[in-house]
């Protein structure tokens, strides 16, 4: 006879200690979880009496279950071992099942194993809730979360002398891909169960995920240090474009945000630097742990796992071995007609080095900023828009004592003036309105212990100069709307295309801020003052992932040398992306790659008489120029031309009206 749920029975209504007795659930004795499993039991039609016979179809039902789960019962296996080793001879089980329920594998103690196959809990059995009833294994299925399964809580009566603790699998994609259990004599039971299972759970969906993305760059974090390494570490996989590809659940717990909303956001917009700073990092440190700070100002300590060709491919230069990244004489491995320039930045593996290209004028750069490197002395860069000075200012800091630690660029042109008080210096919970529910830590206290890079401070608000003053002066930040001020330790450095002596004249720019910031003061040159073009267009290839990069017509590269490359570095490459595409299939690029407006700006320029020297130029002049020209090649569209130059709109906005 089916039994009938009936809402108006309780522990009144039970014969003895039988929760079965007049057929309904037995409120009050259930928790709520089993509860609802009764009831969809129930539903199903199931009858508490009815047996747990052995199926004869089981063993075919097995070899075809064995086969799709193939790759979850290899990585299960050694887990399962080590977790059987700790209960050992105390009448259990160890069940491995797929995401429908089907036992795939299961070790225990032979007395109990016996036991447990008269109830038919062997592999190639179906153990989901429709087919056995409330369970630890199916009713973990069904709600995708641990469980424990104790005793007469089971709704099939055969199964009310076993307890069940088990918890979901879940496949680096996030998707339900099997059940761990442990099943034993209730008389037995351990409340420590469940949390060994879920210990194991932990490892096996980790060694899933370093196998799923073997190619792919793994980052293995935590607070602390000593949990790197451990099942408490959060792995995230990162793919060629810097977007993240997965993350485990606990790296998902650690950025308090589900897995969905972590898939395919930029790697620079959750750990809050490029991805390109990890690969710096690693060609000069490989073994060593590095700083991070995640999106929700949690700062965490990282350690990569990687190939020799990560690197090849994330590098500005296409070194071919991983002893050759780290500085091996032998192993430089470049091509017999590479520029020596590029042999020697390859060769070198310091980041200061790889942007030595061959051109004396970064050479004298480079050589002056060796002398200042780890004496903490304020470091301003100057140079027009696309001349590098971020690369440079992070080279600067990887090969300093602050390495290890954040090194947190701040655009100071790109902030709208009203946000980047609270961006710089944080802020309480309710400081503002719109604020984040659980405030803001700010980009000052997460530079705490390694560089602050502050990018166009020429353009920094003059409101907001005398408060960064202060912190520099007393090392001290007061985050909005909070009565605590929290010590730093922090080096700076700040760029800008802009003259700060005539902002400082013309009163736009404290001169007290400014010679606080201009403890030593290096110029990047344009591009076409440089003489290292053709290296550059070189090493721009790699960067950009080339493996068999096309060569450079000679009427081309006269064009390049001709053009005036308002845009500077940023201009070549994006030129260099565009030309790679239009010669795609072809070995060589020609004038036809080129884009028209590259070509009519050179028709543009006026032609120079052989050994005189162009007419100066002011940095200025040269932004708003580019800024023009560039708006007029979008019809107009301001944030097109952002885009392209690589500014923010608010730059341009400003820069168009002078």
């Amino acid at each position: 006879m089916k039994n009938h749920f009936d809402p108006r029975a309780g522990a009144a209504g039970r014969s003895g200690d039988c929760l079965l007795a007049v057929g309904a659930i037995p409120l009050m004795r259930l928790p709520s979880l089993i509860e609802l499993s009764w009831r969809r039991c129930l539903d199903f039609g199931l009858d508490t009496g009815q047996g747990s016979e052995f199926e004869p179809s089981a063993r075919d039902i097995l070899a075809e279950q064995l086969d799709k789960n193939g790759k979850l019962l290899a990585h299960a296996q050694p887990v399962m071992k080590m977790l059987f080793e700790q209960i050992v001879d105390t009448q259990n089980m160890v069940v491995l099942a797929n995401d429908a329920g089907y036992i795939l594998h299961s070790m225990g103690d032979g007395e109990f194993l016996e036991r447990a196959e008269r109830v038919a809990l062997a592999p190639g059995v179906e153990w989901s809730e429709v087919s056995r009833g409330t369970n630890a294994i199916g009713t973990a299925v069904a709600v995708a979360s641990p469980v424990v399964v104790h005793g007469d809580q089971h709704f099939l009566a055969a199964n009310q002398f076993l307890t069940c603790s088990a918890a979901p699998i879940f496949d680096p994609a996030g998707r339900l891909a099997g059940v761990l259990d442990v099943t034993g004599d209730h008389r037995s039971f351990s409340q420590h169960t469940l949390a060994l299972v879920r210990m194991s759970v932990q490892m096996i969906e980790n060694r899933m995920f370093a196998a799923a993305y073997a190619d792919a760059l793994v980052i293995r974090f935590h607070a602390r240090l000593e949990f790197i390494g451990t099942l408490c570490e959060g792995m995230v996989a990162v793919g060629w474009n810097g977007r993240l590809l997965s993350a485990n659940r606990n790296a998902c717990a650690q950025f308090d945000r589900p897995l969905e909303s972590l898939r395919g956001a930029d790697f620079a917009a959750l750990f809050g630097q490029p991805i390109a700073r990890v690969f710096d990092h690693l060609l000069v440190r490989p073994q060593d742990t590095f700083s991070l700070t995640l999106d929700n100002g949690g700062r965490v300590q990282a350690r990569a796992d990687f190939q020799p060709h990560h690197l090849r491919r994330y590098t500005r230069l296409d070194l071919p071995s991983q002893a050759a990244v780290v500085g091996s004489p032998s192993a430089a491995g470049f091509p017999a007609d590479t520029p020596p320039q590029t042999r020697r930045a390859g060769k070198d593996a310091c980041p200061l080095s790889r942007l030595q290209t061959g051109d004396p004028q970064v050479d004298a750069v480079i050589t002056r900023v060796r002398k200042v490197v780890g004496h903490d002395i304020p470091l301003l860069i100057q140079g027009e828009t696309g001349t590098g000075k971020e690369r440079l200012a992070y080279a600067i800091h990887s090969v300093g004592p602050r390495a290890a630690r954040p090194f947190v660029a701040v655009n100071c042109a790109a902030i709208p003036e009203g946000l980047i008080e609270s961006e710089l210096f944080g802020y309480e919970e309710g400081a503002f309105t719109g604020a984040r529910r659980k405030g803001s830590v700010g980009r000052l206290l997460q530079a705490d212990g390694g560089t602050l890079f502050l990018d166009e401070i020429g353009d920094m608000p003059l409101s907001l100069q005398a408060r960064l003053l202060r912190v520099l002066q007393e090392r001290v930040v007061q985050p909005l709307g909070s009565a605590k001020s929290y010590a730093v330790d922090i080096a700076v450095i700040c760029a800008t295309h802009r003259r700060i002596r005539d902002l400082v004249r013309s009163g736009q720019f404290r001169e007290d801020l400014y010679f606080r910031l201009n403890g030593f003061t290096v110029t990047l040159p344009p591009l076409r003052l440089r003489t290292d073009l053709e290296t550059l267009v070189a090493a721009m290839f790699a960067e950009l992932g080339s493996a068999r990069p096309p060569t450079i017509d000679p009427e081309v590269l006269e064009l390049f040398r001709r053009h005036p490359w308002p845009g500077n570095l940023r201009q070549l490459s994006n030129l260099l992306r565009t030309a790679a595409v239009m010669a795609a299939g072809e070995q060589m690029i020609r004038r036809e790659h080129l884009p028209d407006d590259f070509l009519e700006d050179i028709e543009q320029q006026p032609v120079v008489a052989s050994g005189a020297e162009p007419a100066p130029v002011r940095l200025d002049d040269l932004a708003i120029r580019s800024i023009r020209e560039a708006i007029a090649r979008h019809g107009g569209n301001v944030s097109a031309a952002a885009r392209e130059l690589g500014v923010s709109r608010a730059t341009v906005y400003r820069k168009r009206q002078h």
